[in-house]
């Protein structure tokens, strides 16, 4: 194999790992659950563990917030809900439903593109648009109430961490000048933090954590967000975009083998069609 090859596969490679581990990761979240940490107690420990640990590269860039002070920001909040509300969601609800909802996301970006960033609706976004939200009318669909709505509080942790990542992605393409270092640690320093205001919000004791689950935790956090958004950053800076983000699909495959063979969870076949209907309209996104 020419080394031309092997750099084109790398980024592959490395981006089909990264979504395979989003894809599983809630199993690790939910032993972790388990053991009586409580969702916003395991989103505090492993993002600060990954903080922690990125330190030595992301506290030299902690100053570009006073140059970039509205993205950064921004970019704290939005990102801190989207990683908070995304945990919570897939502990307590069903994986594929959340993943699937999640996967909206880029129905957000096309109209906070067009709201925030001026950029023009063509005729096959807009057709993405619809296709997206058929998908979800179908999958929120429920036979006894007859309502499009969601059913329960994961559907609606999914659909706006879903709207919060595609702010966090607005916020990305406006702070172009901004490092990427510093992105990464103010979105893991905004999930930290604000884990913590709501355990403090909801008056949630201090856990007692035995050594296997703060070991656990930690682990999880560098171990597995750490890495995953290594692996994710390097395959996307190294490809398309339209390339990048159909290849990151695979997050919902991996979210639906491990879903079958870990849990007893089951989807009614009007879910799954709505849930083909929104992979299809973010396939479609994506390759244009």
């Amino acid at each position: 194999m020419s080394s031309n090859q092997s750099h084109a596969i790398a980024p592959v490679a490395t981006l089909l790992l990264g979504a395979a581990m989003w894809g599983v990761i809630w199993y690790p979240m939910r032993l972790l659950e388990a053991t009586g940490l409580s969702g916003l107690w395991v989103s505090l420990l492993i993002y600060a563990a990954a903080l922690g640990v990125s330190l030595p590269v992301t506290a030299r860039r902690w100053r570009e917030g006073l140059a970039y002070p509205g993205i950064l920001g921004g970019l704290a909040l939005t990102a801190g809900w989207t990683n908070i509300a995304f945990i919570l969601a897939i502990i307590d609800g069903n994986v594929m439903r959340v993943l699937l909802l999640f996967y909206l996301s880029p129905l957000w970006a096309v109209l906070m593109g067009w709201w925030f960033l001026g950029e023009r609706i063509s005729g096959l976004s807009l057709a993405t648009l619809l296709l997206a939200m058929v998908g979800a009318l179908m999958m929120l669909w429920n036979p006894e109430r007859g309502l499009p709505w969601p059913r329960e509080a994961a559907d609606w942790l999914a659909l706006t961490s879903g709207m919060a990542f595609a702010a966090s992605n607005v916020l990305v393409r406006r702070g172009q000048a901004v490092s990427l270092a510093a992105k990464v640690g103010y979105t893991w320093t905004g999930v930290t933090v604000l884990a913590a205001i709501l355990i403090l919000l909801q008056h949630q004791p201090l856990p007692v954590l035995g050594p296997a689950t703060l070991a656990g935790a930690l682990g999880l956090g560098v171990g597995g967000i750490l890495v995953m958004t290594v692996l994710v950053q390097y395959g996307v800076t190294r490809m398309p975009v339209h390339r990048s983000a159909v290849i990151l699909l695979f997050e919902l495959v991996a979210g639906a083998v491990s879903q079958q063979l870990l849990t007893h969870e089951v989807m009614n076949w009007w879910e799954w069609a709505g849930g083909a209907l929104i992979i299809a309209a973010a396939y479609v996104s994506a390759r244009a």
